[in-house]
C-alpha cells in the first residue's frame, strides 16, 4: 500500500503538471506571455559537513495582520519539509490558523529529505526494521546537522525570537520523541504526530520514563497525536503510562488520541489540533 506521503507527493506532482499545462494552453490561446511561477516563501540549499551532502531548506512566514513584516518570529522546524512532501499544506495550516487568530505568528522551516528512513531512525536490533531501507539508524547524525548547522543558519538568515519547535509525523514523529528524550534543550516545543512507537522492539516506550527521571526539571511542551490505526492505540497507551509515571517540574505534555483517524489521515487534523493547543495567542 502506498504511504500517505507517497500519495501526497504524487498528487502534488499531478497538480503542478496540470496547472502548468493549463497555464500554457491559456497563454497560447490568448497570445499572452507565459505565467510566472507562484512563490509562497523562500528556499535555499546548504552543504552539510556532518551528513556529507547538500540539503534543501524551505521557509514560510505566517504573520497575523497586526504583526510587522520585519518583526522577529518563533520558528517551527518541520521534518519531511520538501515541497513535494508536507511543506506546502503545513504552511497552509499555519496561515489559516494564524489568520483565524487561533495560533501565534510563526516561521516554518521545512527540511527536505534525501534519505528519509536513514535520517529519522535510530539504530535497531530488530532485523525486520532494517528491511525498510538500505541504510537506517542515522538519527543522531541528522540531529547534529539540525543543531550545529541548520539552526545557526536560520538564525543568521532570519529575524527570530529564539523560541523553537519541532514537528514530525510517523517515522519523523519518532524522531521528534527521540529528540525530546535525548536532547530536549534543542527545542521549546515538540509535536509528534502518530509516531512510530514499534521501532527497535518498542525501545522508546521502554526508555522514556527512565530518561525523564534522570532530569530534575524540564521546561518543555510535548504534544502527541495518535491515530486509531491497528495496534497504535495500545502503543499510545503504553507511552501515556510511561510519561504519566514521572512527575517532572516544568514539563507540559498532552496525548491526543484521534481514533477516528488512520495513519494516512491524521497528519492535517493532528497538526491543526497541536497548533491550536500549544501555540495559542496571548490572551
Amino acid at each position: 500500500m502506498a504511504s500517505r506521503r507517497q500519495v501526497l507527493g504524487v498528487a502534488a506532482g499531478v497538480l503542478a503538471s496540470a496547472v502548468a499545462r493549463a497555464g500554457a494552453a491559456e497563454a497560447g490561446a490568448a497570445g499572452a506571455a507565459l505565467a510566472a511561477p507562484l512563490a509562497i516563501g523562500e528556499t535555499f540549499t546548504m552543504e552539510s559537513r556532518i551528513l556529507g551532502e547538500m540539503r534543501r531548506i524551505n521557509v514560510y512566514s505566517a504573520r497575523a495582520w497586526n504583526v510587522k513584516p520585519d518583526a522577529p518570529l518563533p520558528v517551527l522546524f518541520m521534518l519531511d519539509g520538501g515541497v513535494a512532501e508536507d511543506f506546502v499544506h503545513t504552511a497552509g495550516l499555519l496561515q489559516v490558523s494564524v489568520a483565524s487568530l487561533v495560533m501565534r505568528s510563526f516561521m516554518l522551516v521545512g527540511i527536505e529529505n534525501t534519505q528519509r528512513r536513514r535520517d529519522m531512525t535510530a539504530p535497531t536490533e530488530n532485523p525486520e526494521d532494517r528491511k525498510i531501507a538500505p541504510v537506517v539508524g542515522g538519527s543522531a547524525a541528522f540531529r547534529r546537522f539540525i543543531r550545529e548547522e541548520l539552526m545557526p543558519q536560520v538564525t543568521a538568515r532570519y529575524n527570530t525570537t529564539g523560541e523553537t519547535a519541532l514537528i514530525g509525523e510517523s517515522l519523523a514523529g519518532m524522531f521528534v520523541l527521540e529528540t525530546f528524550l535525548q536532547a530536549p534543550e534543542m527545542f521549546d516545543t515538540f509535536i509528534a504526530i502518530d509516531p512510530t512507537l514499534w521501532w527497535n522492539n518498542r525501545q522508546i516506550l521502554k526508555t522514556a520514563a527512565g530518561a525523564l527521571r534522570a532530569r530534575k526539571r524540564l521546561d518543555k511542551t510535548l504534544f502527541i497525536a495518535t491515530s486509531g490505526e491497528k495496534g497504535q492505540p495500545e502503543l499510545a497507551k503504553q507511552l501515556e503510562q510511561a510519561l504519566g509515571s514521572v512527575q517532572l517540574d516544568g514539563l507540559h505534555w498532552q496525548m491526543a488520541p484521534m481514533l477516528e483517524e488512520t495513519h494516512m489521515t491524521i497528519g492535517h487534523p493532528g497538526a491543526m489540533r497541536a497548533f491550536r493547543s500549544v501555540f495559542k495567542p496571548a490572551a
